[in-house]
């Protein structure tokens, strides 16, 4: 009964080895632009804030440990602001957005491509298609689509994310006051979603 009622908790933290996971993902297209270097050092943030030394952040971020001293120092002197945090339940249209696109992304990869949504996912990744009111509303009819055809392949953890994203993107946005720009919370979102997804139930940090 335990192991049943785990499966339809919602994950709080990675793991350190999810993280790595994630990071790696991270730092294949880091080169891609000033956007992807925000995300990076969005994320140091994130990991000094559960108090992780230099040297692992270094190691996680394929980064030199001066320069995440460098971030660590510049992160102390701006000005206080919300944290990002890595909690799922954060209501805000990006962070939504950006859950949901992890969720396609992880269904299509399961599928090999075959999957109802990937083509939209892939115009998404690409910057053909932009996260507007009306192309979300098309990836949630065709996620909605994949998890109806595919309900026996798929964990329940990928029907129980969807149904709190979708509950989530039906209520009104909640503006949240951050020096961070949407397309990088977004992009949070979609990379810690996956981590959950392929790692299931998680335990915090101890």
């Amino acid at each position: 009964m335990a192991s049943e009622e785990s499966t339809h908790q919602t994950p709080e933290m990675l793991t350190e080895e999810q993280a790595e996971r994630m990071l790696a993902s991270v730092n294949e297209v880091i080169r891609a632009g000033e956007e992807m270097r925000k995300l990076r050092a969005e994320m140091i943030r994130v990991f000094a804030g559960f108090g992780w030394t230099q040297e692992r952040i270094a190691q996680l971020t394929d980064m030199s440990q001066p320069a995440v001293s460098k971030q660590m120092a510049k992160r102390k002197t701006d000005e206080p602001r919300p944290q990002t945090g890595i909690s799922l339940d954060q209501r805000d249209a990006p962070w939504l957005e950006g859950r949901l696109w992890g969720l396609a992304e992880e269904i299509s990869e399961t599928f090999d491509g075959t999957a109802r949504c990937t083509r939209y996912v892939n115009a998404l990744t690409r910057g053909k298609k932009h996260f507007t009111p009306q192309n979300i509303d098309e990836l949630r009819r065709l996620v909605e689509e994949d998890l109806r055809l595919h309900q026996a392949e798929l964990p329940d953890g990928y029907q129980t994310a969807y149904d709190d994203i979708s509950r989530g993107l039906d209520l009104p946005s909640k503006v949240i006051i951050t020096t961070t720009s949407t397309s990088v919370r977004r992009s949070i979102a979609h990379q810690i979603q996956r981590a959950l997804l392929r790692g299931g139930r998680v335990k915090p940090f101890s």
